[in-house]
């Protein structure tokens, strides 16, 4: 019996360092090219790594590309992002959506740029210590940019990790399981060197689950741990991650009021705290539960001149984390040189692109304006 347990201890001990090594000779041979991950062989830059993790937190690779080239040529370190204002900030992050993000990085550039003299820390518990950056970001960083030897577990990860040991445990309960077992994935560190190739074990398990082990048909066949896959074996692979069923917030209904004068919109900006905080919008109402028209129209800006309210057909939806989003559109026109009400401003319609719109004030203007 002692022999027995024996061998499968040491049989075990192999397994555990036969997968990283397949894992990190499939990444040399088919690593992904993303602008924020370096060429082979040369060291990641830890600002990079950060503004695009940032940036990639609930927003798939695809979409976040392009905003992560534009911040870094408008804004090359965090230096330069810290002093920048944070009207700027969110007016270049309108449209990646999820805009805590957006305020979370531009406190976190200026509090690297004042309190760590522009240079990020290199370990978990520095990074947590700075705005937006909770514990999977943290060792995102630490790993990539900082060769620590630790796994961050993101949405690919925990696919692959789910399906290679078949975890039963449904999300999100089997989130430290499965950060355990992912642990077990990390590359062996060189003897005295406690960097090793941490980063690029993570990134390789990004890259497996994003391009072969995906949420539907996984090409299995292609997989460099698909003989040590146990979901595989069976067959159930696309039945994981196994995931406790999702509860939906509630409806929420509203009306948004497009007023122009001339070629000229009304809008306001969001209390900074909250939903959208900071964003550009045209005026609302509450979004509530079963909005009344009549209540919505109530709260109506009231700039002189506006004789009648025109409803637009359809609606406008929009779904937030939370909860889903329909919004009446009413249109009004003003007379030119009517004030804007307190609070609010009269921007050029031409210049809209330059304005920090989250994509649900986007989707209303289009419908209010008809373009």
């Amino acid at each position: 019996m002692t022999r027995s347990l024996t061998l499968r201890k040491s049989e075990q001990a192999v397994e555990d360092s036969v997968r990283p090594a397949l894992l990190l000779a499939w990444y040399d041979r088919h690593r992904r090219a993303l602008p924020w991950r370096p060429l082979p062989g040369r060291p990641a830059d830890p600002y990079a790594v950060w503004l695009s993790e940032i940036m990639l937190q609930q927003t798939g690779v695809k979409t976040v590309g392009p905003y992560f080239l534009k911040f870094m040529a408008r804004w090359p370190d965090v230096t330069s992002l810290g002093r920048a204002s944070l009207d700027d900030v969110l007016r270049m992050w309108a449209g990646l959506g999820y805009y805590s993000r957006a305020r979370n990085l531009h406190a976190c550039a200026a509090a690297v740029a004042r309190d760590h003299g522009g240079v990020f820390p290199d370990s978990e518990a520095g990074l947590r210590a700075l705005p937006g950056i909770g514990p999977y970001t943290a060792a995102a960083i630490s790993a990539i940019a900082f060769g620590r030897r630790t796994m961050p577990v993101d949405g690919n990860i925990e696919r692959v990790v789910s399906r290679l040991f078949a975890v039963e445990q449904p999300l999100p309960q089997a989130k430290p399981l499965i950060k355990q077992l992912a642990a077990t994935l990390l590359g062996a560190s060189r003897a005295g060197d406690e960097k090793s190739r941490a980063g690029d074990s993570a990134q390789a398990l990004m890259d497996l689950g994003s391009s072969i082990c995906t949420p539907k048909k996984p090409a299995c066949a292609l997989c460099p741990l698909n003989d040590d896959c146990v979901s595989r074996a069976r067959g159930d692979q696309e039945t994981f991650p196994r995931k406790a069923p999702k509860k939906a917030g509630a409806l929420r209904r509203g009306a948004a009021f497009v007023v122009t004068r001339g070629e000229e919109l009304l809008v306001r900006t969001r209390p900074e705290k909250g939903l959208l905080g900071g964003m550009t919008e045209v005026p609302t109402s509450d979004w509530v539960a079963g909005q009344d028209d009549k209540v919505a129209l109530k709260q109506a800006p009231r700039p002189k001149g506006i004789a009648r309210w025109h409803r637009k057909t359809g609606t406008v939806t929009h779904v937030f984390t939370h909860f889903p989003l329909e919004l009446v559109v009413y249109t009004a026109k003003t007379a030119a040189r009517t004030r804007a009400p307190v609070g609010m401003r009269w921007v050029p319609v031409a210049t809209l692109a330059d304005e920090a719109l989250p994509n649900v004030m986007r989707k209303v203007i289009a419908h209010g304006l008809g373009l």
